[in-house]
């Protein structure tokens, strides 16, 4: 099939199988069942996507995908973003573990996992940071006793996101004391509801609970769903990092998400009727730059015409898209002026409480997947090559 009949095959498609509460007003949805989807509609999309292998298009048809190229690929967002469709699937499962898996998975690890994050039915976590390893996540302490076939795990995991909603979790764990820290740690997979597995949601500032700690007492894993090999799990969990840490949507660039910041800005005006100057130059400041940004991650996107893997480049994306994503949300709570300032009330838009909400979440960015300072880090030593 050519690209301009894969093209002409999606459009009917999406026109026949999209519904229309979908359209540009879609919800994310990660996976499995204890977080329901609150639009049927949107259960309904993915069953339809997961049928033509779109929830993950470039996976192996075996595996759930459809196997696209990757001018396909870029065809078939350009077409979905056109018609404002959703993403039919997301989490970690989609963009973090299953790639990890095609790349260094066994037959058997794939056979058994993949096609279950394919089609939405499970939900995945992640377990790395640990109350005492964080930035310094080789430093994890959580140890994996050898029981011949199967490991005990034992210890805990914290800033675990949606684990209340998973049911499997990729963990790193120490599986040896001696020699440098990163050599002894293992890659391993298990459920989260396995026997000696708690889960603890962690109340944040923004009043929500994403976030989770996990204990393990002694709990049971199969030696089957070790990903790799023993003590070389820092290989592995390095490379999931590089996934976690891409930037990309339906069209390959970035577009700005959620309210929109000129609107804001001139709806509040100050006493004198207009924009204050320093709101109007930060707005102009964050539009711009969301335009560039985005420019930039399509070139980089076009220059991949073969689709391989991610490299340290993903670091400066990961830092710039955080940073410039706290500037945004710093900007439209100071355009709201007083406004921005709700915790909750009648007296409040329900969007600009919204919004504080999540300009109080959005510092949790600059943490995740590796704090600015790491990626800057990164940046300086494997991409610009600068010495230590």
């Amino acid at each position: 099939m050519t690209l301009q009949a894969f093209r002409e095959d999606a459009r009917a498609w999406l026109a026949e199988r999209l519904p229309p509460s979908l359209v540009r007003n879609g919800e994310g949805f990660n996976g499995g069942t204890r977080l329901p989807a609150r639009n049927p509609d949107t259960m309904r999309w993915l069953e339809a996507c997961y049928e033509r292998g779109w929830t993950v298009p470039t996976w192996p048809k075996e595996y759930g995908g459809a196997g696209l190229s990757h001018d396909e690929l870029k065809v078939l967002r350009q077409e979905m973003a056109a018609v404002g469709a959703p993403v039919p699937l997301t989490g970690h499962g989609v963009t973090m573990i299953g790639p990890t898996l095609l790349e260094f998975g066994t037959d058997d690890q794939r056979q058994r996992h993949l096609p279950s994050i394919a089609s939405g039915e499970l939900r995945w976590c992640q377990g790395y940071s640990e109350p005492n390893s964080g930035s310094d996540l080789a430093s994890l302490q959580t140890r994996a006793e050898d029981h011949g076939d199967y490991y005990l795990v034992t210890g805990s995991k914290i800033w675990t996101s949606g684990a209340h909603y998973a049911d499997w979790i990729f963990c790193l764990v120490r599986t040896n004391n001696e020699g440098r820290k990163q050599e002894g740690i293992s890659f391993v997979l298990f459920p989260i509801d396995a026997p000696g597995v708690e889960v603890k949601p962690i109340r944040l500032i923004d009043g929500s609970a994403e976030f989770c700690q996990c204990f393990f007492d002694e709990v049971r894993v199969e030696k089957s769903d070790l990903v790799f090999r023993e003590n070389e799990g820092w290989t592995v969990a390095k490379r999931l990092l590089q996934y976690e840490r891409m930037v990309s949507d339906l069209d390959g660039a970035t577009r700005p998400v959620g309210t929109d910041l000129a609107a804001t800005a001139r709806e509040f005006r100050g006493e004198s009727g207009q924009i204050e100057n320093r709101v109007r130059e930060s707005v102009l400041s964050v539009a711009m730059d969301e335009v560039a940004f985005g420019l930039t991650q399509r070139r980089s996107t076009e220059e991949n015409q073969s689709g391989g893997m991610p490299t340290f480049a993903t670091s400066m994306f990961k830092y710039y898209s955080t940073e410039l994503r706290t500037r945004r949300m710093e900007t439209l709570v100071a355009a709201r002026g007083t406004d921005g300032l709700g915790w909750e009330g009648d007296s409040f838009d329900p969007a600009a409480l919204a919004d504080t909400r999540g300009w109080l979440m959005g510092k949790a960015g600059t943490i995740a997947a590796g704090s600015s300072e790491i990626q800057l880090n990164i940046i300086a030593k494997r991409v610009l090559g600068l010495p230590d």
